[in-house]
């Protein structure tokens, strides 16, 4: 199994871990999901998500961080992707989240962004991080609410994004640490 460099964390319900390529199945699922896919890039073919997919992967090997798979422990599916991100001209250390519409409502986004946020702060010595979320998107909204982070404003995305709306939701390490 080919799976990139990187920590595996666990959570009660959740483990953490990097990109490996039987992931695809999962990533084209959720980018395949209009709907799912919605804030996170839009729709895209199964081919396209691959590329995303490497994308993260290629993440891993050249930052040493990139979102984390993530995998129900119970069922032992991949539901989702979630963790550290920060492409060239990105507005800040983001810890962000794309979830299977079957596991939205479980809690798993608040869950898992808590450890990776933790790592971040802890492994990746960040002083802040953000969360990239569209206006419209209340439920992810709700999930950087219940992490503590609050809402910085608009902040324009680098291109292809630049035309889409978006608001920056963070907080530093000191807040986190705080809570």
């Amino acid at each position: 199994m080919a799976i990139a460099p990187g920590p595996t964390l666990e959570t009660a319900r959740l483990i953490l871990r990097p990109t490996a390529a039987h992931d695809l199945d999962g990533w084209a699922q959720l980018m395949g999901d209009a709907e799912a896919a919605q804030y996170i890039g839009g729709y895209q073919t199964r081919e396209a998500a691959w590329r995303g997919m490497a994308c993260m992967a290629g993440s891993w090997a050249i930052n040493g961080f990139g979102m984390f798979s993530l995998v129900a422990k119970d069922t032992g599916l991949w539901v989702g992707r979630i963790g550290p991100w920060r492409p060239e001209g990105w507005p800040g250390t983001e810890v962000g989240w794309g979830l299977l519409r079957s596991a939205w409502g479980k809690g798993y986004a608040v869950e898992a962004a808590q450890a990776a946020i933790d790592w971040a702060f802890d492994h990746l010595g960040w002083d802040e991080v953000i969360h990239c979320i569209h206006p419209e998107n209340t439920p992810s909204q709700q999930v950087a609410a219940r992490l503590g982070s609050r809402n910085r404003g608009a902040h324009p995305l680098p291109a292809p994004y630049q035309d889409l709306p978006n608001d920056v939701w963070g907080q530093t390490r000191a807040e986190w640490k705080r809570r």
